[in-house]
C-alpha cells in the first residue's frame, strides 16, 4: 500500500474540504509540520488541488479538493487497506479461538487435577 499518511489525508480531504490544515492534524494525529508536507506532496502528485477561499471578512483558507486521479488513488488505496485489515481481523479471530480453546483444555486439566487430589486426601 502506498504511505498510510496521504491514505488519512485523502480520507480526511474528501469527508471535509474545508478541513483546516490544523484540523487535518488533529483528526489523523499527524503533526501540522507532517500534514503540510503530505499535502504539498499530494498536489505535486496531481492528487489534491488547493484553492483560497474566505471562511469570513477577515480570514482566509484553504479549500482542498481530490482530483480524478486523487480519488482513483483514494479508491485504490481503500481497497488495500481494506484487505489489510479484515487479513488482520480473520488472524485475530483465529487467536481468539485458540485461546479459548486453550483455556478451555486448562480448565478441564484443573478439574482432573482437583478430582485427582481430592480422592488422594
Amino acid at each position: 500500500m502506498q504511505n498510510e499518511d496521504d491514505f488519512k489525508l485523502l480520507r480526511l480531504i474528501e469527508r471535509s474540504p474545508e478541513i483546516s490544515q490544523r484540523g487535518i492534524a488533529s483528526k489523523s494525529g499527524l503533526s501540522l509540520g507532517k500534514v503540510n508536507y503530505c499535502l504539498k506532496s499530494l498536489a505535486e502528485k496531481g492528487w489534491v488541488k488547493m484553492k483560497w477561499f474566505s471562511r469570513s471578512e477577515h480570514k482566509v483558507g484553504y479549500i482542498y479538493i481530490l482530483t480524478p486521479e486523487g480519488l482513483k488513488t483514494k479508491s485504490s488505496m481503500t481497497i488495500d487497506f481494506l484487505g489489510r485489515k479484515l487479513a488482520e481481523y480473520e488472524a485475530l479471530q483465529d487467536e481468539i479461538n485458540s485461546l479459548k480453546d486453550e483455556l478451555e483444555v486448562t480448565r478441564v486439566s484443573a478439574k482432573q487435577m482437583d478430582l485427582t487430589f481430592g480422592n488422594a486426601t
